[in-house]
């Protein structure tokens, strides 16, 4: 098993996704194009308590944003990671401070020691996985196209 491998355990993952309630996303953008904006819009969506942390927006998603981890009022069950992969260590180090269950790295988001610490400091880690792609692909959500659209088109151009 690679080093990778260890990190993306399907029972881990569902683990996580069933029994979270509160997921701190860092590096949410208030872009509405943005992968993060998607992921957290998914979840919020789908039941689970979403917390903006940037440090350069006040809300997002209709929640107050945080500067950072440590600043975040409320328990964490979930620190979704969508931030360069050299941000991870100190990232890691706040998860671990402030008792969040899991540090969840999105795709991209590849930093041995970010993992190594969060590892050592007792949570859970999932790296190199989309949130949104994983809980559609365990609740059922996961239509044949990825998402669901709730459409059939035949136009090559994509969906408007």
């Amino acid at each position: 098993m690679s080093d990778l491998e260890r990190y993306q355990d399907v029972t881990a993952i569902q683990r996580v996704l069933h029994n979270s309630k509160t997921i701190a996303i860092v590096g949410l953008s208030n872009n509405p194009l943005r992968a993060s904006y998607f992921v957290g819009y998914y979840a919020k969506r789908h039941g689970y308590r979403v917390i903006p942390v940037n440090p350069r927006e006040t809300e997002i998603l209709g929640e107050k944003s945080y500067p950072s981890l440590r600043d975040v009022p409320e328990h964490v069950d979930v620190v979704n990671v969508f931030r360069a992969p050299s941000a991870l260590p100190d990232i890691a180090r706040d998860a671990v401070a402030i008792e969040a269950g899991t540090l969840w790295c999105q795709f991209g988001v590849i930093n041995e020691e970010g993992s190594r610490i969060a590892e050592e400091g007792g949570l859970t880690v999932i790296v190199d996985r989309c949130l949104k792609v994983e809980h559609a692909r365990y609740v059922g959500r996961m239509h044949w196209l990825g998402f669901n659209t709730q459409r059939i088109t035949a136009v090559r151009g994509g969906l408007q």
